[in-house]
């Protein structure tokens, strides 16, 4: 198995479980950023990313180099915005649907306390797709590492296996 892990990160904590991720399972980093970054600090932190989640916003993308044909899984990840995936992969997504609709899935989530489990199915409706090959919810693994944090990820890789 070939894996590619695309990733959208703001605070860090994503970037941290791809790169733990991807260190253990010789997958390959795809990090995308939205040409415009959003506001990460304060209040206006949850109201752009919320807003922007909620309202289905398709922001373009700063260039990646991604080549579907080399990869048989794509792992998405993502910080948590208002019980949903971020608006970077939905961009992703749409750009590339075509491309990645006959491979396996699976997806993390980063969050400070929840809302992974139905970010997941929005995501699996988007992708047009019943169930992924695993599903991993953290809670901020970069800012409270922890040994619950670390298990997760122990069991999400030994599903992809």
């Amino acid at each position: 198995m070939k894996a590619a892990i695309v990733f959208y990160s703001m605070g860090g904590n994503t970037k941290y479980a791809a790169e733990k991720i991807a260190e253990k399972i010789n997958a390959d980093l795809i990090e995308i950023k939205p040409e415009k970054q959003y506001p990460d600090k304060g209040f206006r932190k949850y109201l752009w990313g919320g807003k922007s989640a909620v309202m289905g916003d398709i922001p373009k993308l700063i260039p990646y180099d991604f080549d579907s044909e080399k990869y048989d899984t794509i792992i998405f990840g993502y910080p948590v915005w208002a019980s949903n995936f971020t608006p970077p992969i939905k961009t992703f997504i749409k750009e590339n649907l075509e491309k990645i609709a006959e491979k396996e899935f699976a997806v993390f989530a980063c969050s400070m306390g929840g809302g992974a489990e139905k970010s997941f199915e929005k995501l699996k409706n988007y992708l047009f797709i019943n169930n992924f090959k695993a599903t991993l919810s953290l809670i901020d693994p970069k800012d409270k590492p922890s040994e619950e944090n670390n298990n997760k990820i122990n069991d999400f890789i030994s599903k992809l296996e």
